[in-house]
């Protein structure tokens, strides 16, 4: 689908839909239990590939309230759609072998933390994923879990989907760099809880993206599990920031109170309707997004970055809503290495602003569903911004763009394509994004809810 934006002026208030990271994490912990019900899900592609992993694994998802027990991974997952809350029924921390290979479909985190659910079993999972996917590197989650005892390999020995997991995983110690991915480490976390022994992982690299592991150590207690960051000398840490390692001890049971978990909203898709709000709310109106409560999410540091750089931002904590104006934008310097997903939004933001925006720390941002560092410099590009690209940092000449409309490619990556028309709500003319329908990966509603607000948008 490609969508046509041309630049517009936004008012009122929209809705943030619930963290994707969050419900991917609530689905497996379910699964690990004997059942919980997710409230609040994200309903998304991505979320879609955790459930039925879950159900491949001899648990089942279905809408609160029907029959869980019902129907295959098929007709369960037709029936996800708008659901207010989701009955898990859980494999009990022991996954069955599946009958089919795992179809991650575009969702790295599924299959990372499938990978390691996987490796439990006691028998043979084969995983895959779409043609993105299988770009993408699962080497040291595979080597880490060889060096467990478990048998997982690349089909093409390159570090990459197709993987084939035989298992049953005991636990024990592992050393696993923390640079290339959190979401092994969260991955090991999560699986090593229902172990028998539990397990230790040790860092050999700095822990890049800890928010995070936050996420996963705050869930993880939410579901009664214990997991402990600790430092070099084995003391245990606060959060997963500066940490050398990570202590779970084994025969633990995932048992959130009360039955039940709620999925707090995204801060990664409020990320682009913040920048909207940044660059094109009406004068003397503002953008209001709601649920925004304050969670571990390491996103919620753009509320911070878009006042820096010079947008008035009235965030009520307590009721969970953020406003923001217009303003005119400066550039800004910001540290991405806990906050990846941010990179397409301040990039964006860059190409408005006056001055130079310098996005550091952002190497590993290339190894998502697609290169985003190139890729944010090269369409941003075709809208007229001066771009400066190096391995590690990408820095956007605001001063030196001008911005019209153009046909960009949001390049099958959801971030992309919101991060772009973002972008285009400043460009003169009108803007055509190819591959708009990837915004169904995290926020199904986007342009429902941008339209709302008042973008101009038509859809092919």
């Amino acid at each position: 689908m490609d969508v046509h934006v041309t630049r517009s002026e936004l008012r009122g208030t929209a809705r943030a839909p619930p963290s994707k990271s969050y419900t991917h994490r609530a689905l497996l912990a379910a699964g690990y239990s004997d059942g919980a019900t997710v409230e609040s899900p994200l309903i998304s592609a991505d979320t879609r590939a955790t459930a039925r992993a879950v159900t491949a694994f001899g648990g089942s998802v279905a809408p609160a309230g029907d029959d869980a027990s019902t129907g295959g991974a098929a007709e369960t997952e037709s029936h996800l759609a708008g659901a207010d809350a989701l009955a898990v029924e859980g494999f009990g921390g022991r996954p069955a072998v599946p009958d089919d290979v795992i179809d991650c479909a575009n969702s790295g985190t599924t299959m990372r933390l499938v990978t390691a659910a996987a490796a439990l079993a006691d028998g043979t999972t084969v995983l895959t994923g779409d043609g993105s996917l299988r770009s993408r590197p699962q080497g040291p989650l595979l080597d880490a879990l060889g060096d467990l005892g478990v048998r997982a390999e690349s089909t093409r020995a390159n570090g990459q989907a197709p993987l084939v997991v035989t298992g049953p995983l005991a636990g024990g110690e592992v050393a696993i760099p923390g640079d290339v991915s959190s979401q092994y480490v969260t991955a090991l976390l999560m699986a090593g809880a229902v172990t028998d022994e539990g397990v230790e992982v040790e860092l050999t690299t700095e822990l890049k993206s800890a928010p995070y592991v936050d996420i996963t150590l705050e869930l993880l207690a939410d579901f009664g599990v214990e997991a402990t960051p600790v430092d070099a000398a084995g003391d245990p840490l606060d959060g997963a920031t500066g940490a050398a390692g990570f202590s779970v001890p084994g025969g633990q049971s995932y048992e959130p109170a009360g039955g039940s978990y709620a999925v707090p909203g995204d801060f990664s898709s409020i990320s682009y309707l913040l920048g909207a709000g940044a660059v094109a709310a009406a004068p003397g109106e503002t953008v209001r997004i709601e649920v925004a409560r304050p969670s571990a999410q390491g996103d919620a540091a753009i509320v911070e970055v878009v006042e820096e750089m010079g947008a008035p931002v009235d965030w009520d904590r307590e009721a969970g809503e953020i406003a923001v104006e217009r303003a005119a934008l400066s550039g800004v310097t910001v540290d991405v290495g806990d906050t990846p997903d941010l990179l397409p939004t301040i990039a964006a933001l860059g190409a408005v602003a006056d001055g130079d925006t310098r996005i550091e720390n952002c190497e590993h941002v290339r190894y998502k569903e697609t290169d985003r560092v190139s890729a944010m410099a090269e369409e941003l590009g075709k809208l007229g911004a001066e771009t400066t690209e190096e391995p590690d940092v990408l820095t956007v000449h605001g001063s030196e763009s001008d911005l019209a409309g153009a046909t960009v490619d949001g390049r099958h990556d959801h971030r992309i394509v919101m991060a772009l028309s973002v972008a285009a709500l400043a460009a003169e003319g009108t803007t055509t994004v190819r591959g708009a329908e990837h915004v169904d990966v995290s926020f199904p509603g986007f342009f429902d809810a941008m339209a709302d607000l008042g973008m101009d948008v038509e859809r092919d």
